[in-house]
């Protein structure tokens, strides 16, 4: 029987992308979300709420995702300048409408 050892570093670094990249991605989704719905004139508790929500399930999906992969780069960039992508399309989203 044949067992692969994985770098612990690869092994921290996956775990570091599910949870932080994951988070800045989610916060990202969430803040570009609340925005545009805000925008389209729904309510801003109600766009918090549905944003939370789908939010939470994405986090889910990229956190599992991070380790899925085959590549760490590519989660590292995915989910974090994603995350960084989204949350500036939410500040400009947010001061059009402001």
């Amino acid at each position: 029987m044949a067992t692969s050892a994985v770098p612990r570093r690869q092994i921290v670094s996956r775990i570091a992308a599910g949870v932080l990249g994951g988070y800045a991605f989610t916060w990202g989704f969430i803040a570009l979300s609340v925005t545009l719905l805000f925008a389209a004139r729904l309510e801003f508790h109600d766009a918090e709420v549905l944003g939370s929500i789908i939010g939470f399930i994405l986090f889910l999906v990229a956190f599992l995702w991070a380790f899925a992969a085959t590549s760490v780069t590519r989660v590292w960039v995915v989910l974090a300048g994603g995350g960084a992508l989204m949350a500036g399309a939410a500040s400009l989203v947010q001061r059009a409408v402001l």
